[in-house]
């Protein structure tokens, strides 16, 4: 299974809008003519630092280098992070230094170095997980691998033999990781991050625990053979070890659920650093996280570079700052199951997930949604050839505009030269963000604007002001801002999910039962029955309802349900309606008609996760399965079917 990315490395003349023969900008200034600069080389600074902080998060390391390099001990932190080990530094040397400006790729390995009785055996890659940060689009990917997956296993110096991906750590080492994932994916390593998977227990208690939606409960105790665990459902703070023993449980379920209670793990996290902990609180805690940290994180650079405390400080802060709706995790579709506990996934699975993994949809969601809905999906915007763009500089670097202009005209855009002046300059310099200005007396410029706004990342929408206006006729002016550096965006993916029924049935009996009892205990707030259940689905038999305290001065009570398939989904309903899951929504949707009601939708990719419906001063959560296994129009219709719990 081997995935292998082609690039073009040439290109012919082409034709623009205008019929006019569109050849690669020569060496000359930054005038009419639109210059291709030479692109500037920036080093590993531009970009370390942005990968680093979100990958640090996707392993539970991110709270101690934000916090290191956010503010104290900064330099300590970076020089920590540096192999140490021979194995490490073995394996930076086949890493690819990223272009300058460009999106870059770490391999983020968590071993698991055995204790107890498996002591002294080899330590095994229980994590494997490409992340990808596009300093253009704003956006982080993540690609995590299950550990029993079968593969081509490459290990340098020896023959290439079939295995699961984890045996490639234990045979050789992080530099067998390392290319045995290239192989699988074709894509490039610009960074590797290992951690020691006990690491982060102690991570997560100086952070004060994390909060995570527990989809089932979960009990093993001591003597039964198998690691301990002791979980309810619900929407619940963590500590190091119930964390480590949620991510890590493969008891009952295979390691698709393992994994995808990691990824669960990981967005817990991100949210914990992006809405949680403030800056005040992190400087009291740096002296055990920094301590933490650099006994447990390895950072291997690309191209021999060192990690830089400068780079740590200026992208560590721009982690509180990723867009609501631009994390996604792409993942392998179609995994089957052995009867030996091997994965197995096709090529063509495994080619379609790095395609998701290298070009996130930011517009997934809003496809979905409207699929599921039945709504026609309608584009507004005239298509390229019939836009007219002029793009001036804003950033007061050489040849920005032409760089921008010529990759727009290979989109088919038609190109036109500012008016009245020998220079594309915008009248300032200072823009920071790209600005795509729009002639409101033109019709679909504003949607031009909008189609446009994807390819600069962040970028601003307005009406053309006057002082534009005098440089151009266009129906769209692009005035490149600081955020640009050389390369648009690639073209967002217009793949819709078909539409399909949903696979419900109506039955509230059951759990008008349940909440019942509930409410006779006492909770501050009016509960909320769903009408409307997945068909296979029953109340589970081990914990079907629980009321419990969610918070301080806040109360819960979770519906916990079993399909046929063996996976659960539930119904949060709770009084705590700042809870930090509830703040990276993907945005916001009216339902029904009499009454219409407001809707949260969250999205991984194209599969909704959760529903929130807020109402009676409390809100209730719809959430999918682990493996997101209800379709979108279930979840739509169960979360519509919510209604008050009647008397018996």
């Amino acid at each position: 299974m081997r995935t292998t990315l082609k690039r073009g490395v040439g290109r012919a003349a082409e034709v623009n809008g205008s019929g006019r023969a569109v050849f690669p900008p020569g060496v000359l200034s930054p005038v009419k003519r639109y210059v291709q600069p030479p692109p500037r080389r920036r080093g590993l600074l531009a970009l370390l630092g942005g990968v680093l902080a979100w990958m640090l998060a996707a392993t539970t390391l991110v709270a101690g280098a934000a916090a290191g390099a956010a503010y104290l001990y900064s330099q300590h932190v970076a020089e920590s992070l540096r192999p140490r080990s021979a194995a490490v530094k073995v394996a930076q040397k086949r890493l690819v230094a990223p272009p300058p400006g460009q999106a870059a790729i770490a391999l983020v390995i968590g071993y698991d170095t055995r204790r107890g009785v498996e002591a002294g055996g080899p330590a095994r890659s229980d994590t494997i997980m490409l992340v990808r940060y596009d300093p253009k689009t704003k956006t982080i990917s993540m690609l995590s691998f299950p550990r029993d997956l079968w593969v081509e296993i490459r290990c340098p110096g020896r023959s290439s033999f079939a295995g699961r991906i984890n045996s490639a750590y234990a045979t050789c080492g992080p530099k067998g990781t390392v290319e045995t994932v290239k192989g699988l994916t074709g894509l490039p390593v610009n960074y590797l991050i290992t951690v020691d998977f006990h690491g982060f227990k102690s991570i997560v208690n100086k952070l004060h625990g994390i909060w995570l939606d527990i989809d089932r409960r979960y009990y093993n105790p001591h003597g039964t053979g198998y690691a301990s665990i002791d979980l309810h459902a619900g929407y619940q703070k963590l500590d190091g070890q119930q964390a480590l023993d949620f991510v890590r449980f493969r008891h009952t379920d295979s390691d698709l659920y393992r994994l995808a209670r990691q990824q669960a793990f990981v967005k817990a996290f991100k949210q914990r650093i992006a809405q949680s902990i403030k800056p005040t609180s992190l400087i009291t805690r740096l002296p055990g996280l920094i301590s933490v940290i650099t006994k447990n994180v390895e950072v291997g650079v690309g191209g021999g570079g060192k990690l830089s405390e400068k780079t740590l400080r200026s992208y560590a802060l721009s982690a509180y700052d990723l867009p609501p709706g631009h994390f996604f995790q792409a993942k392998i579709d179609n995994v089957r199951d052995t009867s030996s506990s091997d994965l197995l996934a096709s090529k063509e699975d495994v080619d379609a997930a790095v395609r998701d993994f290298v070009n996130p949809d930011l517009d997934a969601g809003k496809k979905a949604t409207a699929s599921a809905l039945g709504l026609k999906i309608k584009s507004k915007a005239p298509k390229p050839a019939a836009t007219t763009v002029t793009v001036l500089n804003g950033n007061g670097v050489q040849g920005a505009a032409g760089t921008a202009a010529y990759s727009l005209s290979e989109r088919r855009y038609q190109i036109r030269e500012p008016l009245g002046s020998a220079l594309a300059n915008a009248p300032t310099q200072d823009y920071f963000h790209t600005k795509v200005y729009f002639d409101p007396r033109r019709t679909g410029a504003r949607e031009a604007a909008r189609a446009m706004q994807t390819f600069f990342q962040p970028a601003d929408i307005q009406p053309v002001p006057r002082a534009i206006r005098r440089l151009s006729r266009s129906m769209l002016t692009v005035v490149v801002g600081q955020t640009f550096h050389g390369e648009i965006a690639p073209p967002q993916s217009t793949d819709v999910p078909k539409r399909q029924p949903p696979a419900i049935r109506f039955d509230p009996y059951a759990q008008e039962a349940a909440l019942r009892d509930v409410k006779r205990k006492g909770v501050p707030f009016p509960l909320l029955v769903p009408a409307a259940v997945e068909r296979t689905s029953r109340l589970d038999y081990e914990e079907p309802v629980r009321r419990y305290r969610v918070a301080k001065g806040h109360w819960g009570v979770r519906l916990v349900f079993r399909t046929g398939a063996r996976e659960y989904w539930g119904v949060e309903e709770t009084d705590w309606n700042d809870a930090p899951a509830l703040g990276d929504r993907s945005f916001r949707h009216v339902l029904g008609r009499k009454p219409k009601r407001t809707y949260d939708f969250y999205y991984s990719g194209s599969h909704l996760h959760m529903i929130v419906l807020r109402a009676n001063g409390a809100s209730y959560w719809v959430v999918n399965t682990l493996l997101d296994s209800l379709s979108n129009e279930t979840m739509i219709t169960v979360a519509k079917s919510l209604r008050p719990l009647r008397r018996a």
